[in-house]
């Protein structure tokens, strides 16, 4: 079974930066991508970021230029680097990955950005 454990969540203030984190069980090239999404109360989950294998990025408007998502295949981790954060970035974030037929959820991490 494979697990997605994330960390780095917390409370930043506006203009702040946060990184979190996405350990996985096994060697990311196992996966055809994997990916950053958050949900807000009361809102859908949505995507946020995500990278394939062959190392391509696709963003979301809102957090394009501020988010970069990027992996260490060594330590199978995926990161997502947060800057300028705003208080409409307020959410959990949930790492995802991506095998053929089957996608695999982390537990979820809050980030709330507020003064």
């Amino acid at each position: 079974q494979v697990q997605l454990v994330e960390s780095g969540g917390g409370l930043v203030q506006p203009g702040g930066s946060l990184r979190l984190s996405c350990a996985a069980s096994e060697s990311i090239f196992r996966f055809y991508a994997m990916g950053w999404y958050r949900q807000a109360p009361g809102k859908q989950r949505d995507l946020v970021a995500r990278i394939a294998s062959g190392g391509s990025t696709n963003y979301a408007d809102s957090v394009k230029g501020r988010f970069p998502i990027s992996s260490d295949t060594a330590k199978k981790t995926v990161y997502l680097q947060m800057n300028s954060l705003k208080p409409e970035d307020t959410a959990v974030y949930y790492c995802k990955a991506e095998r053929i037929g089957t996608p695999y959820w982390g537990q979820g991490t809050q980030v709330t950005v507020s003064s």
